[in-house]
Parts: structure tokens; C-alpha cells; sequence
């Protein structure tokens, strides 16, 4: 079987999960094509322009089977090249745009990444979604933008959405903490002095929408509270960044072990293989794989009751959600954070709950996607036709 197999916005997550996937199924005949993470606005706009002017040859083979993720410019890729219209295709949804956190930097309306989003579903046959609440609030989202729209449409396209959507989480790959740890654990890590200290790791993304102004808050409420404890900050860096970041380079730089991007993969592990605490902050989260994967290698999490994590993860790891009040959600984690001492760090349920997203405990859902190429593909066998 051909696979043709689309990426618009390859960031980290989206990148792992393709590489993943390609390297689970040989087999098969794949052809990938994939542009890079980043001019996010631009991108998801005209990645199928530049596709069907730079890639015709490649798009215009024959496939059996078109997998895409949700930043792909679907329809009007279709409309460029006709040959990819009739082929069975799956859209795949890494995460969704419906609810971005508002900045108070965002002046333009949030409307174009919608839009392409919500026609690359219409043109695609089936949807597929990493989790329940990335399924749940972009139907929600859909039928609330759609409420806006001058002239009622015909269709309930959000009812039309959720009967050809499911749910499959990104796999994650089987790690060994073993791999990342010597026989004092990381040799990153600095050596405690102190056996109180706690090691706290942040892995995201430095941007607006993955909570840094909260992290700074939770920090110094440890500090105020004279908590113990080395910082390692890691995630992907751009040239614009919250001011967040210099506010924490600059106030904790005698705790700070780490800040910024790891130079290597096995790097970043180790950075995660030697942590006590993987911290989330964020504002929008649809998986959350930089958590998954440092629980995979004993961390035990400390997350927001909000966004996914409430539906992964059980009460006793999250802390209290203020999204709107930095102070209250602050003491909130900060209260968390000093109780897992008592607790010994155990992330037992956690890690059973990760270990179900292992590439083996989950392939067989995949061979069931890449199935579906013989099911009916044409579009007009999900729309409702006029009696």
C-alpha cells in the first residue's frame, strides 16, 4: 500500500509521532512530506500552495492512502491537485485552534487557522483526533464559530464532524530510565547536597500559550517559602519570547541546572531520566507527550486541573486551576510541589496510565487506521443529500 503522508507545521510532537508511525509500519510504501515548525501564521495559510507549486510530481503518484495532519491546507490542496481528491484520506489532529488562549498581544482576529482547520475536516473522510478533550472542544468550537456565520448553513457540519471522527493518541516510544541514569542517576544533574532537594524539570515550548508567566509565579513562591530545590528548564526556543524567561534567568540562576534547548535527544532524556518533577503550566495542551514521556522516566507530574490533563491523570496529581489569577494557581502548585516529598515521589498510577500509550499496546489501533483505505472515500457518502 502507498501512503502519502503530510505534515505542514512540523513541530517536535508532530514530527515523533510521524517518524513513529513510519518506522512501526515498513511495510508499507510511504512517501512523506513535511515543512518545518515555525512562521506558524504563514504556514498553516500556505503550505498547499507551496506544496502543489514545489511538490506536483510527488503529490500527483499514485497513492492509496492520504494521512495528513490538521495544519495541512487539505481542500485547497485537493483543489491544486485534482489527483488527490478521490483518495481515501484521514486528517489527524495534533491539537486544535478553537481554544487558543487570547493574549493580550493579539489584536487580529484568531479566524484563519480555524477556517483551514475546519475545511480540511469537510474534505477529508475521517478524522482522528490524539484525545477526548482535543475531539470534544474542537466540535464545540466548530458549532460556536458556525453560530456566527451570517447565513445559516444547511448543514450541522459539527454533528457531521463527530460521527467521523475517533480518538487515537499519539503512541509513545518504550523508554528505559536505566538508558538515561548512571548509578547516582543523571550525570547532568548536579549532586545533591542536600537529600531534600527537589529536582523540578518545565519541558514546553518558550511561548505565550504554555503558561511561562505562571511559572515564574510558582517559582517564587518556593523561593518565598525557602523550598529547596535545582530547576531544569527545557523546550524548544524561539527569537521571540516571553519575558517570562529573562525574569527566571535572571532570579534563579543559582537554582538553574538548565535553560534552554537540550543539544541532543538521549540529552533531554537525561535531563528528564534525573528529575523528581515534571511541571506543567499550560494554557493549552492537548497530550501532553513531554509529560508522558518524563513520567516514563519517573517523574511524577504536577499539572493544571484543566485542559487534557484531568482526563489522563488522576486528582492527586493536579492542582487547582485560577487561569486568570497567577497568585492563587502559584499557591496552589507550590503547595502540591512541597507535599510529594511526603509522598515519597511515587508516580505509580501515572506511569500505568503512560504505559498504555507504548507503541506496542497501541499498534493494532494504528493497522486499524490504515485500514480504513477500504472503506467508501468519496465525500458525498458523508454529507446528507436534498430529499
Amino acid at each position: 500500500m502507498r501512503i502519502l503522508l503530510l505534515s505542514a507545521y512540523d513541530a517536535q510532537s508532530h514530527k515523533y509521532w510521524r517518524e513513529g508511525m513510519v518506522a512501526q509500519f515498513p511495510e508499507y510504501d510511504w512517501t512523506q512530506l513535511a515543512l518545518p515548525g515555525h512562521h506558524f501564521s504563514w504556514r498553516i495559510r500556505s503550505n498547499s500552495l507551496q506544496w502543489a507549486l514545489s511538490e506536483r510530481a510527488t503529490l500527483d503518484q499514485p497513492y492509496d492512502l492520504i494521512i495528513a495532519t490538521s495544519m495541512v491546507d487539505f481542500a485547497s490542496l485537493k483543489g491544486f491537485v485534482p489527483n488527490l481528491a478521490n483518495i481515501p484520506s484521514i486528517l489527524y489532529f495534533h491539537e486544535n485552534q478553537f481554544i487558543y488562549p487570547p493574549s493580550q498581544l493579539t489584536k487580529k482576529p484568531f479566524l484563519d487557522p480555524k477556517l483551514v482547520t475546519l475545511y480540511a475536516a469537510l474534505a477529508a473522510d475521517q478524522l482522528v483526533f490524539n484525545s477526548c478533550y482535543n475531539q470534544q472542544t474542537f466540535i464545540t468550537g466548530v458549532r460556536a464559530l458556525l453560530k456566527q456565520v451570517p447565513a445559516k448553513l444547511p448543514v450541522d457540519l459539527a454533528q457531521l464532524f463527530e460521527e467521523k471522527s475517533s480518538v487515537l493518541p499519539v503512541p509513545l516510544k518504550s523508554l528505559n530510565v536505566c538508558d538515561y541514569t548512571g548509578v547516582n542517576g543523571s550525570a547532568l544533574w548536579p549532586k545533591r547536597v542536600n537529600k531534600a532537594c527537589l529536582r523540578l524539570v518545565w519541558a514546553a515550548r518558550w511561548e505565550y500559550d504554555k503558561g511561562p508567566h505562571l511559572l515564574l509565579a510558582i517559582l517564587r513562591q518556593l523561593k518565598q517559602r525557602k523550598v529547596d530545590f535545582k530547576l531544569c528548564i527545557l523546550g524548544q526556543v524561539f527569537r521571540k519570547q516571553p519575558l517570562a524567561f529573562d525574569s527566571i534567568k535572571t532570579e534563579f540562576s543559582s537554582e538553574l541546572v538548565q535553560f534552554g534547548f537540550a543539544k541532543s535527544r538521549h540529552q533531554y532524556l537525561s535531563w528528564l531520566a534525573g528529575g523528581d518533577i515534571i511541571l506543567s503550566t499550560a494554557l493549552h495542551e492537548f497530550q501532553g507527550l513531554a509529560v508522558q514521556e518524563a513520567v516514563q522516566l519517573g517523574c511524577m507530574p504536577v499539572l493544571p486541573n484543566r485542559l487534557v490533563y484531568p482526563q489522563i491523570f488522576a486528582s492527586h496529581y493536579l492542582y487547582d486551576s485560577f487561569p486568570n489569577n497567577h497568585e492563587k494557581e502559584s499557591i496552589a502548585a507550590a503547595d502540591l510541589i512541597q507535599e510529594f516529598p511526603l509522598r515519597s515521589l511515587k508516580n505509580d498510577s501515572a506511569l500505568a496510565f503512560v504505559q498504555q500509550l507504548l507503541w506496542p499496546n497501541i499498534k493494532v489501533k494504528y493497522q486499524q487506521l490504515l485500514d480504513f483505505h477500504t472503506l467508501p472515500n468519496s465525500l458525498s457518502n458523508t454529507l446528507p443529500k436534498d430529499s
